[in-house]
């Protein structure tokens, strides 16, 4: 373990376990952030799952530690606080982002054990459909998940859309080629919509949704732990939307959750967190009071309402939650 990497939990645990910290604390807000909870810790560490999955005991970890030093409150009950009256203990909210089908096999039985509230934030055209998430299902294949004849098929569509393999994506070692596939990923996100499309449908479809079904999302909101939010119909980036299909996207997800939810939050959740003042205008105007994005800060209820910070959760921060304070207390500076 690095020095840098001891420190960083080490001033995690002082923050929240002293009264200085405590103190920057006082009338706080936390939003976290997650994405997926897998079936399985080690294949949660690898670095091109890390940073969007979490593993089962790694999850479980976390809730406990959030109990121990956070009030766990429904989303709504954290932004709808009256800062005037907001306990000494910080609160601490969990969102889930896109809607995946391990958040009902994996996540909820946990947040039912330990009690803990949480919002998903759906893309609403995935939902109760066999498409598949451009991120999953190339990471995947090109990791070699589906074997090797797919591989190698997957290759060749990406060396006709220009973006050739980089040579570490065959080093032998684990880490190495987990971490440059990471960032080969990354760099995809700048490719059109449409190609990103075409590459997810060049990948082998699996029996199994990626998704959660409209069954599973009345499910959990029966529970009374869960409430649904949209993320996008399509998951496409907004910013890059000209007005008419902004306005279609935004209306699209908000409709199916009210036709298929009870009571569905009204609150966005932007794609990728990418939002300007276009996008937040077009969201006001839609209805929505909040939007959630992905800078990290607290919740003081004197920010931008359509633009709220939110503490991504990774498998490394969840297996070591003061990395988590760490990234709070960084937060919180003002």
């Amino acid at each position: 373990m690095s020095i840098k990497h001891v420190f960083k939990r080490t001033s995690g645990w002082l923050y929240l376990n002293t009264s200085m910290g405590r103190h920057r604390l006082r009338g706080a807000g936390v939003i976290l952030m997650l994405h997926r909870v897998l079936n399985n810790d080690r294949a949660a560490e690898l670095p091109h799952r890390n940073e969007l999955c979490v593993g089962p005991e790694a999850f479980e970890h976390l809730l406990i530690w959030l109990q121990r030093h956070f009030e766990c409150v429904p989303l709504m009950t954290l932004l709808l606080a009256d800062p005037e009256s907001v306990p000494n203990r910080p609160r601490v909210a969990l969102t889930f982002d896109d809607g995946w089908r391990d958040n009902a096999m994996n996540a909820f039985p946990l947040l039912r054990q330990y009690q803990v509230p949480a919002s998903i934030f759906v893309s609403t055209d995935f939902i109760g459909s066999r498409q598949h998430f451009w991120w999953e299902s190339i990471g995947e294949t090109l990791w070699g998940s589906h074997g090797q004849v797919a591989r190698h098929a997957l290759i060749e569509h990406l060396q006709a859309a220009g973006r050739p393999l980089p040579v570490l994506l065959d080093d032998v070692d684990d880490e190495r080629r987990s971490l440059a596939l990471l960032h080969y990923l990354q760099s995809l996100k700048t490719l059109a919509p449409r190609t990103l499309n075409d590459l997810t449908d060049a990948c082998p479809h699996g029996s199994q949704p990626q998704a959660l079904d409209w069954l599973q999302v009345r499910m959990l909101e029966d529970s009374g732990l869960v409430r649904f939010g949209p993320h996008g119909a399509s998951h496409a980036i907004l910013t890059g939307l000209d007005d008419q299909r902004l306005h279609e996207e935004l209306t699209r997800s908000w409709t199916a959750l009210e036709n298929g939810c009870a009571q569905p939050l009204p609150v966005y959740c932007y794609p990728n967190g990418d939002n300007d003042a276009r996008v937040r205008e077009q969201v006001a105007a839609h209805g929505f009071p909040f939007a959630l994005g992905t800078e990290a800060g607290l919740y003081r209820h004197d920010g931008d309402p359509l633009n709220l910070p939110r503490f991504g959760v990774s498998q490394r921060n969840a297996q070591h939650p003061e990395l988590l304070a760490w990234r709070i207390r960084r937060g919180a500076r003002p």
